[in-house]
């Protein structure tokens, strides 16, 4: 039996007397929102390395922030017997052993660069008080990226070292399937690499920054940061890359295994092309295509030292419930809170957060290239990349 079978299995939870109990901080929460998908695991259990998983979390207490015309978290909540709860205050309750944060989804203000003000600082903000409150801060999860503004994403990051508790954050699909099963050794030595995404800017671009961060973070000398970022958009696009053959070459070797490919040439299939560009501190250049009407999946592809052809992967995403390409996401999410430890560091996604705002601020001044001598952010990647294995679940199977 290897160590992660046997994390897997229920009597871990039997042993650590029963499941988990938690805290689930929401912001909005209907059908195939990320509350559902994420809170729809632990519900029901989903699959792990082909096998059905029980959740070892359960929810003690539920805090909705908003309830739409089409919310489904009150009667979820009712059908569960899960308390519903006032503030977040109150949903912080005795005997919890962590707290998931999901601030996706729901009515909020746009800023004038496009950026949907999710209250996810503000709501950590109240869930760190009560930490200091009760004395007890536990293990956190927040989806996606920390907040819309560097200095906010950078306090929040700051609570977690302040007052030692563990964090995890960030995007499912840096655990998802990868075809084929790349995982680049640490220390790698990385000549010039790409990746791609679809979508719009800031919701889907920051999926794409953190992917392509997940991959090059293991480059040779570490993660140092990003001096700089630039957003091209339109026909400019297609001149950068005409003018840049390397970039190309690797795009294309990126979707090799990418069967969710549109038939016809990138430059007609795409209408609204965006080029994420990055010059980071070590002096990788960063390039991150985004190609909406291509592609609904994600890509990389890098040329290393010593290696002929370029190591090459595509990450496989999922449409329709129960968005399996979640569930490395909800695994490792309950391992932190169960085994009380970070398994993948959170400085990624802090890293990712200030490239998404740099990249936004880019955009909203014409394509400017935006100096970013804030984002000196150093870590070193984890030896396992702890992306999902294995078959996808039979009844999800829609491009494998």
């Amino acid at each position: 039996m290897t160590r992660r079978t046997l994390l897997s299995a229920p009597a871990a939870a039997m042993a650590a007397g029963g499941p988990a109990r938690i805290a689930a901080i929401v912001t909005a929460y209907y059908r195939n929102s990320h509350a559902d998908v994420f809170i729809g695991n632990m519900l029901r259990g989903f699959h792990w390395e082909g096998q059905r998983h029980k959740s070892e979390l359960e929810i003690a207490a539920m805090y909705l922030e908003q309830a739409p015309a089409n919310d489904i978290g009150r009667g979820e909540a009712a059908r569960h017997g899960i308390p519903l709860k006032p503030t977040v205050r109150d949903a912080i309750v005795p005997g919890i052993r962590g707290v998931v944060l999901i601030g996706e989804h729901g009515d909020y203000p746009s800023n004038d660069k496009g950026q949907k003000l999710y209250p996810r600082y503000e709501l950590m903000e109240k869930i760190v008080a009560a930490y200091r409150e009760t004395g007890k801060p536990l293990p956190l999860f927040v989806d996606k990226h920390f907040s819309t503004e560097w200095t906010k994403a950078k306090r929040m990051f700051d609570w977690s070292r302040e007052l030692k508790f563990p964090l995890i954050a960030g995007t499912s699909l840096t655990l998802t399937w990868r075809r084929p099963e790349l995982e680049l050794p640490l220390e790698a030595p990385v000549k010039r690499a790409v990746g791609y995404f679809y979508g719009g800017m800031e919701a889907y671009g920051y999926h794409g920054i953190e992917v392509y961060q997940s991959m090059v973070e293991r480059r040779r000398g570490g993660e140092t940061g990003i001096a700089w970022a630039q957003c091209i958009e339109g026909a400019d696009v297609w001149k950068w890359d005409a003018a840049n053959p390397w970039a190309r070459n690797l795009l294309e070797e990126a979707m090799r295994h990418d069967d969710s490919l549109k038939r016809g040439r990138i430059e007609d299939t795409v209408k609204q092309p965006l080029l994420f560009l990055f010059g980071y501190r070590s002096g990788l250049e960063g390039v991150i295509y985004m190609l909406s009407g291509h592609t609904e999946q994600a890509g990389f592809a890098a040329e290393i030292e010593g290696r002929a052809d370029p190591a090459v992967c595509s990450m496989v995403t999922q449409w329709g419930r129960p968005w399996s390409h979640g569930n490395g996401l909800s695994y490792w999410v309950e391992r932190t809170i169960v085994e009380g430890k970070e398994f993948y560091p959170p400085e990624r996604t802090l890293l990712a957060t200030g490239a998404t705002e740099a990249i936004m601020d880019s955009s909203y001044r014409k394509g400017a290239k935006v100096d970013t001598p804030h984002l000196d952010v150093k870590y070193r990647a984890q030896r396992e990349s702890r992306f999902m294995r294995g078959p996808l679940p039979p009844y999800d199977r829609v491009r494998y």
